[in-house]
């Protein structure tokens, strides 16, 4: 099952950045590319996903000088961009996986990749962890943490559900019932040419 290893390794990276719980804090994979190249690649993912969780906390500062704001924006665009290239790593890594198989007469297309669906549960980590944190975070209201209960046993039980469509979507790849399309995040706003902004300043 794929998910009971995206589901290990996502959790990894989000505890070990936790240890030192700092953005700025040098990154290091466990898994060797030669020999876990899926495992390296949702470890990256995991990481990307955990460093901009916390950009999007401190950007979020009513008090955050705006020059540092800025800084902090344009870190956020290129995680946003290195975010959306390991997606586009991850599901070329089952294109290759599957190939070989021919998909039958009736498969049909899901609406969407591999990759995307392991995303929503890269971010769905993210949230179990941190509203757990805030359902037992001791100088919170008895109030403040039933709230945040419920919200992670919903959290939990989407979980469960992402999982087994993932997995099932999977198997299905794998036996023919779907086939994979991949379509490449076409994003605008970073490219000199598609960005009017940016095209205009490269002509002064």
């Amino acid at each position: 099952m794929i998910t009971h290893t995206a589901k290990r390794i996502f959790q990894s990276a989000v505890d070990d950045y936790h240890i030192k719980d700092r953005v700025d804090q040098p990154f290091s994979n466990p898994y060797d590319t030669d020999v876990d190249f899926l495992e390296h690649l949702l470890y990256r993912k995991a990481w990307i996903d955990t460093v901009q969780w916390h950009y999007e906390d401190i950007i979020r500062d009513p008090q955050i000088d705006p020059e540092a704001a800025l800084k902090l924006k344009r870190q956020i665009d290129a995680s946003n961009q290195e975010r959306t290239d390991m997606v586009e790593y991850i599901d070329s890594y089952f294109l290759n996986e599957y190939k070989d198989v021919e998909p039958k007469d009736s498969a049909t297309i899901n609406t969407e990749s591999p990759a995307w669906a392991l995303d929503r549960l890269a971010i769905l980590t993210l949230k179990i962890y941190h509203m757990e944190e805030e359902a037992t975070r001791e100088d919170a209201s008895q109030e403040h943490k039933l709230a945040c209960q419920q919200k992670l046993d919903v959290l939990l039980e989407q979980r469960t559900d992402l999982c087994t469509a993932i997995d099932q979507l999977i198997k299905d790849i794998r036996n023919g019932d779907k086939y994979m399309k991949v379509y490449k995040q076409m994003k605008m706003y970073n490219d000199d040419e598609l960005n009017p902004v940016l095209r205009g300043q490269a002509k002064k």
